[in-house]
């Protein structure tokens, strides 16, 4: 499962009204004073404000939500309703987005980000989290992090894609998970970075309606991993990029002296590029790999699905040692601070490449709805189909 419940409706109630409410705003307020008048007019500070009702402080607060404010350290906002998935059911979510400047006086770097997460339902899923990037004066460093905890009544069907693909292998089970990633990035050219990565993740099964699908793997694992991350960026932002290229190399092992009774390492490589092709119009694409070697354990295997590629596909279901995928994107501006997106994609997991077989290759396609939250930080609400269905997906900050 991935840790941005990847299968919901969420917040769609909250975030429709505001969203919609705000355009009937004006600019600016409708009162006009003359200058004759100034001298007699008496309007108390408190009068305003004491005449405002609590839903026009809600349509403000949104109203204010997207506009910079340099007067500001931190700019935090919240939005939060309920939500609802097919596997998680009826819930409760709140996301809480952030930005700040480490040097307020640098307008031309990029601010720095951050986003804190929660959802609980009555499926008994529930999930805390927050991740970010956090940029340096003069983007000499950069710290990328991500931490989470879930609990979540899912499904398994099993290693390898024929598996996966078979409707009749799928189990219940109960996930537990608590996870820490921590990327730490020197600038040592122009647009060129690298440094060490650390992880940690311990992931336990449990209730599984049919525990042989795991061959006899250990239901709990306890992995910490340590490596390096290669990356090259010219985006002009990364929450929202209009323009630019990144790319990223990621190589972390798991070996035994750590502590990981299952020893092995990954290699991640993506390839993301930006264009704008016309006014409001945006045209991305990603491509991705996960290679894996060694004892992989169940819980580290490649998993095709989520909220950020291939989606609409119920994460996990189709997993193995390797994944590639890829995805187009149109993300075109439509009105104010609402727009829209189109993407199709695929992708195929697989054992080795001895086993890869093109026919097994998985398509992938939909559409969604983006809402400026804050400066180039959208609000995205995503409906993705696969082969076996389709999926809702709530998140904040572009997929890719």
């Amino acid at each position: 499962m991935n840790t941005q419940k990847t299968t919901s409706l969420f917040l769609a109630f909250s975030l429709f009204i505001p969203a919609f409410c705000l355009q009937a705003q004006p600019a600016e307020d409708t009162l006009s004073v003359t200058a004759s008048q100034v001298d007699t007019l008496t309007v108390p500070s408190d009068t305003v404000a004491a005449k405002k009702g609590f839903f026009r402080k809600f349509i403000d607060y949104f109203a204010d939500a997207n506009k910079e404010k340099p007067y500001k350290k931190f700019d935090f906002s919240i939005i939060g309703g309920p939500n609802y998935s097919e596997d998680t059911k009826f819930g409760i979510g709140l996301v809480a987005a952030g930005l700040y400047r480490l040097d307020p006086s640098d307008s031309l770097l990029a601010p720095s980000d951050v986003s804190l997460y929660g959802n609980v339902s009555t499926s008994g899923f529930y999930l805390v989290g927050i991740r970010g990037n956090n940029l340096f004066p003069g983007d000499r460093y950069r710290l990328l992090y991500n931490m989470n905890f879930f609990s979540f009544p899912g499904a398994f069907w099993g290693i390898g894609y024929e598996m996966g693909d078979n409707d009749d292998n799928v189990s219940q089970y109960t996930r537990q998970q608590y996870s820490v990633k921590l990327n730490f990035l020197i600038r040592t050219a122009r647009n060129f970075y690298i440094g060490p990565i650390a992880s940690y993740d311990y992931i336990e099964g449990k209730k599984f309606d049919r525990i042989e699908l795991l061959e006899g793997q250990d239901r709990v694992t306890q992995t910490i991993g340590a490596g390096v991350t290669l990356a090259y960026d010219t985006r002009d932002v990364s929450t929202a990029p209009a323009r630019g290229i990144y790319v990223k190399g990621e190589q972390r092992f798991f070996p035994a002296f750590l502590g990981n009774r299952y020893a092995f390492s990954r290699t991640d490589l993506i390839f993301d590029w930006y264009k704008a092709v016309w006014k409001g119009g945006v045209l991305a694409f990603d491509f991705h790999s996960e290679f894996n070697y060694g004892r992989v354990p169940w819980t580290m295997l490649a998993t095709l699905g989520g909220s950020y590629r291939m989606r609409g596909y119920y994460d996990g279901r189709y997993r193995d040692r390797n994944l590639v995928e890829a995805q187009v994107e149109l993300r075109q501006k439509v009105w104010r601070r609402n727009g829209i997106a189109l993407w199709v994609g695929a992708g195929n997991v697989f054992h080795d490449f001895d086993t890869f077989r093109w026919s097994q290759t998985l398509p992938n396609f939909g559409v969604g709805y983006r809402w400026e939250f804050k400066k180039r930080v959208n609000v995205r609400l995503d409906l993705g189909f696969g082969r076996n269905g389709s999926g809702f997906i709530f998140n904040i900050n572009e997929a890719f």
